[in-house]
Order: structure tokens, then sequence, then C-alpha cells
């Protein structure tokens, strides 16, 4: 049984071997045969909603305190 991993290959539950969209590859070879066979792949599971960030926690993760922020504001705002 396999699980489409979008964009570019599914997963082979069986060992969880992510397995590329490529015609050389023997596994995917074997995905195809078992598509032929009539089997469908489970969906793609769905990203994680994405989490909302204050605007003090955006600073920080760039590494920028909200003075240091300030700082850069008023040098491209100050002729």
């Amino acid at each position: 049984m396999y699980q489409l991993a979008e964009p570019s290959g599914v997963i082979r539950l069986s060992d969880n071997a992510w397995i590329p969209f490529a015609s050389d590859n023997t596994d995917y070879q074997e995905y195809l045969a078992w598509v032929d066979e009539g089997n469908t792949a489970d969906p793609a599971p769905e990203p994680p909603a994405p989490v909302e960030l204050t605007a003090e926690e955006k600073l920080a993760a760039a590494g920028l305190t909200l003075e240091e922020f300030g700082d850069l504001v008023d040098l491209v705002l100050t002729p």
C-alpha cells in the first residue's frame, strides 16, 4: 500500500520508503504496476495550519528586537 507524497513521489507504507516519480526507478515501476492492478494510493496528508506569530515573534525570528527594528526604520525614513 502507498500514500501520495506531493508533489514528487509516494511513500511505500510497509517500510516508509519515499519513492520519487522517476521512470527509471524500480520501486516506482512496482508502484505503477500496483496502480495498474486497480489500486489507489492514499491521499497525501494535509499540511499543518500555519502558526500565526505576533510582530515581536516575527522580529525575534529575524534576530531583531523591537528597538533594533525601530533603529532600522529610522535609517530608512530619515533623509
